[in-house]
Formats: C-alpha cells, structure tokens, sequence
C-alpha cells in the first residue's frame, strides 16, 4: 500500500476542522448531506482505517439481506478521464485534476487508451504524475487506469487500487489482452476469428480476477465503456464478461460521456448527444433494432430502455451497475489546441502527447469537464479508495446530469419491521404477503449548475421488474415483466422531503430501481405506454442541448421472496 492510502485526509466538506466559511455552496450542501446521514466528524473517517467492512476483498462478497445496510455518505466521482498520454485527448494531466477540483468532484480514474506508446512509456510517466498530486492533495482520490479495447468488442474502464503493483498490472494487461494491441478488436460478421477473440476477452477477466485473489493488488475494477455505441457489445458477451469475473467487471456507462455532441450549431445537423451517430455494421451484433444506435435523454439505450436490456440482465436476479462519466477528450467551446510534434516523434515513441497550446478560437470538442456535467455518486461509509471501489461494487450507487439533484437516499424497509432497511444496490429476504415500504429522500438542487441554470426535478418513477433467474437465450434484451409502477410529480418541491413507496410483495422475486427528470423533454418509453408512460425520448439530430434534458438513475434494490 502507498504513502497516498494510509495517510488520505478527509474532504474540506468532511473534514470539521474546516469552517464552513471555507467552503463553497456545494461543499456547504455536502457537509448538510453528511450531517443528515449521521456521519459527520468522527463517524466518517478514513474507509480502511475504522470500518472493516471496506477494508479489503472480502467485502465484495457479503450480502447484507436483513435490512441493516450502513448510513452512507455518496462521493462524486467519474471513471472515464483522458490526457495527454491518450493518442486522441489534448489536456495535462493537471488541467483535469483542476477541472475535476472545480466542479467537486471526490475521485476520479485517468483511464488512458492502450497503445504499445501507453505501455512502454506513457502508463509510467503518468504514474509519477499521480504519485505526485496524491502526495500534494491528499484529500482528492485519483485512480490510474485503463480504456481497454475488448477483444470482439467495444471498450472498458479498468483501474486498480493504489499500490506497488498498480501500473504493472495495467501494463501487463495490456500487453497480453488488449484486442487493439492484438489485432482482435471488434469481431463481428466481418471477423473470422470472433470465437477466439471473445475467449480472450473472457480469459481476460479471469487473469484480472486472479491477481486481485493472490493479492498482487489491493482490488481491480472493469466497467463496460458506452456499450451500445457501435453495438458490438452483444448481450451474450456481456452476460459472459460478468459471469466470468462478478467480482471484477460489475457493470457498464448508463450513460457516455461527449453529452455535448449536440448543442445547436456546435458540429453539424447530423450530432447526436454521446455521439452516438453510427449505424449498424458488419461488426454489429445484428439482434439490436436501428433505435439501439442512439442515446435517450442523453442515456445508453441499454439503460434508458424500460424493460431493455440492463433491465433483462437485472431479471436474473444479478447486480450490474450502471455509471455516468465525461469521457473527457476535448471540451465544447474550448481554445486549446494539441500542440506540434517534435520532428521525428510519435505517440509509440513517446507515450505522451506534446502539451496544449493556447489560442483565441474556439477548437472542435463534444465533452465536458470532469464534474461539469455528468456526475456518478457513490455510497460509502468512510473515505478512502478502497471505500470507492467497495460501493461501486456493491452498487451503491446513482447518477445524476446537469447537477439536477444535491442527494438521493434510497431505503426499502418492512413496513413495521423497524431498521434501516437496505439502500441501492442491496437485498432484501421477505415472506410472500409482507408489507414494504420505499422511502426515497431527494434533496434538490440548491445551486445554479455550471451552465447557471437552478436544476428543477420534475418527477421521480419507480420502476419495478420481476425476476425469473438466468435466461436460456444468452442474447436476450428484453425485460418483459419490467414497467414503471409509480411516477410522482414533484414539480415545485424544494429542499429535502421523502417519498414512501407502498412495495406489494407476490410470490415472486422483484427489483426497484428510480429515474428521474426536469420534465423537459419526454415522452412514451421504447417498448410502449403500457411499460413507460414518460420516459426519455431522442432528440432530433443536431439539436441535443443536454442542459435541457437532464436526468437522475439510480441502481436497483433487490427483493428476495422466501417460498
């Protein structure tokens, strides 16, 4: 373990040496949220030091089922950051450690696309940088990690916990399983070889998996990086991938990052929000529906689609975690511009792009700052990396854009069973005909947002799907017992309040997860009315403004019926 983990100090809106005279409006709203919880001061301190819960692998395998899951404070964080040591990105790794900071942001992964350049030099260069900003901030969390290209598939985010070994390990990895690297990305129709590739992918996991066993890292995390983009992640690979390592590739983006592709005028009538502006291709997987290659209220349709695919995994009884991420390579209306090389120089030479360079025009970007838009919330009980990497996995988590809320607790109880109940992500046993209770806490937005816009929540859905175990066909999307059970209009609420959620229970095993909007664009969701009556809806192409059509998901709870 590193210098940076044993001595991580708290957060200044965590922290009560720290007066609140010293913080921003949403530091101050955080340390609210914090005092709420019942965590502020010494009940929230350092997540390895005083919790053993979240001190090391063990943890990913409890399964608290007796509705006493922990009080949580949520972190704020993004997994999808690029700099100068990915070939395609512009920035220092200092310009987005800054920007992050700017817009509060807790933790967030420098997850650097493979080439043999990143391999050879790049991956270590840049860990002397972290090292560094650790050492210099040890009140910010910042991972190092990974945009592994998948053999016969897309991306993903693949980042361990700090330690000896940490850029080794990705090093490693990339070297001997990164389908780019290897000539096996992609696959498809078009691919003769795509039984193989999606093996290595598979094998791929399992070697991940088995350093975090023996101990060679502290823990290692794989995240599905926009999923449905090219759709060439089918859904009998991401069944594979989590069957493989459950432990290690927890989930996918709900949501990608490059949420500006879309602003009127910015890159032609065609951008879609993501951009998600390809076709189908021979590579595709060809059980995906042409409206699969766009995004919905700026979500994957994967996630947005009620009933869809994350849905039809969620059947089976199995937690997947969704996300939302920058993706950050080049932000909208920004002046840098990548700077010349140095004759002779390449990317594989060198590792890292020459720096930024100023200029007085605005350069081509579909991103925004870490923080600045897209926003992924974690719970935890005390404040450390592992504390992060341990309610990502437990799926602790909910995801919000445009800042449109400051918090969300979600807690599902019996309703005269007393307790805490348990919160996203967790599992709650019952007895058929027993009385639950949903309580969801939404405290509203209490700032403008960076776009100087006060975030509204119009409305917040409980969607709830039957679960039936694992599906014979490994290429099924479809959810057909999911659909919206409850919407609540709460235009014009303010402050903190608690819905309660009357849950009947059947004779059959369930799921609740929540969504939300600022009711400014909807309409009927992907598979009809009858499943959802006001869900996200595309928007017409070239004209995406994210900032009008932001909206809050959340991870499921899920309900165990006793027989």
């Amino acid at each position: 373990m590193d210098v940076a983990m044993t001595e991580q100090q708290l957060p200044d809106w965590a922290d009560p040496s720290v007066s609140p005279a010293a913080l921003d409006p949403q530091g101050v709203s955080r340390r609210q949220l914090l005092r709420r919880a019942g965590l502020f001061g010494a009940a929230f301190t350092l997540g390895g030091a005083t919790t053993p819960a979240l001190a090391g692998p063990a943890a990913a395998d409890e399964r608290g089922c007796g509705g006493e899951d922990p009080r949580l404070a949520y972190l704020v964080g993004d997994h999808h950051v690029h700099s100068v040591y990915s070939h395609d990105a512009k920035y220092t790794f200092s310009q987005q450690a800054r920007a992050a900071a700017r817009y509060g942001l807790d933790w967030m992964v420098f997850n650097e696309h493979s080439n043999f350049g990143h391999a050879r030099y790049g991956a270590a260069l840049e860990h002397r940088e972290i090292v560094k900003a650790r050492a210099a901030n040890p009140r910010r969390l910042i991972f190092q990690g990974l945009e592994w290209y998948i053999p016969a598939a897309e991306h993903c985010t693949v980042f361990a916990a700090p330690g000896p070994h940490e850029v080794d390990l990705l090093t490693r990895f990339e070297l001997a399983y990164d389908g780019k690297l290897l000539g096996y990305d992609k696959g498809g129709a078009a691919d003769a070889d795509t039984a193989r590739n999606e093996a290595h992918a598979v094998k791929a996991l399992k070697w991940l998996a088995e350093q975090r066993r023996t101990g060679y890292v502290d823990d290692v995390l794989v995240l599905a990086n926009h999923p449905l983009r090219l759709g060439i992640d089918s859904p009998h690979e991401l069944r594979g991938w989590r069957d493989a390592a459950p432990d290690i590739m927890i989930g996918m983006e709900g949501a990608p990052g490059a949420q500006g592709a879309a602003l009127p005028g910015l890159r032609g009538v065609t951008s879609i929000r993501g951009e998600y502006e390809n076709k189908p291709s021979a590579q595709s997987w060809a059980g995906y529906p042409a409206d699969a290659y766009l995004t919905y209220g700026g979500f994957d349709w994967a996630t947005a689609t009620v009933g869809g695919l994350w849905d039809s995994m969620l059947a089976e009884g199995r937690l997947f975690t969704i996300t939302t991420n920058s993706d950050n390579h080049r932000t909208v209306f920004d002046t840098w511009k990548n700077g010349d090389w140095p004759a002779g120089q390449t990317f594989d030479d060198t590792g890292r792009l020459p720096g930024p360079v100023h200029t007085d025009a605005p350069q081509p970007g579909s991103d925004f700052w870490p923080g600045q838009f897209s926003r992924t919330h974690v719970g935890v009980t005390g404040y450390g990396y592992r504390a992060v990497m341990t309610g990502l996995r437990k799926g602790r988590v909910w995801l919000d854009h445009g800042h449109l809320l400051d918090g969300l607790e979600v807690r599902l109880r019996r309703e005269h069973g007393g307790g805490r109940g348990v919160t996203l992500g967790g599992r709650l046993r019952v007895r058929r005909g027993e009385k639950l209770t949903l309580d969801i806490t939404v405290t509203t937005a209490s700032r403008p947002n960076p776009q100087g816009v006060l975030p509204e929540l119009a409305h917040v859905d409980v969607i709830r799907g039957a679960v039936r175990g694992p599906v014979a066909d490994r290429d099924s999307w479809r959810a057909p017992d999911t659909r919206v059970v409850c919407s609540t209009d709460v235009s014009g609420r303010k402050g903190t309040y608690t819905l309660c959620v009357p849950l009947p229970v059947g004779d059959e095993s369930f799921y609740v997860r929540l969504r939300g909007s600022d009711g400014n664009r909807g309409g009927t969701g992907y598979l009809g009315a009858s499943v959802d009556p006001r869900g996200p809806v595309p928007h017409e192409p070239g004209n995406g403004d994210p900032w009008a059509d932001t909206w809050f998901y959340s991870n499921p709870v899920f309900v165990d019926v006793a027989s």
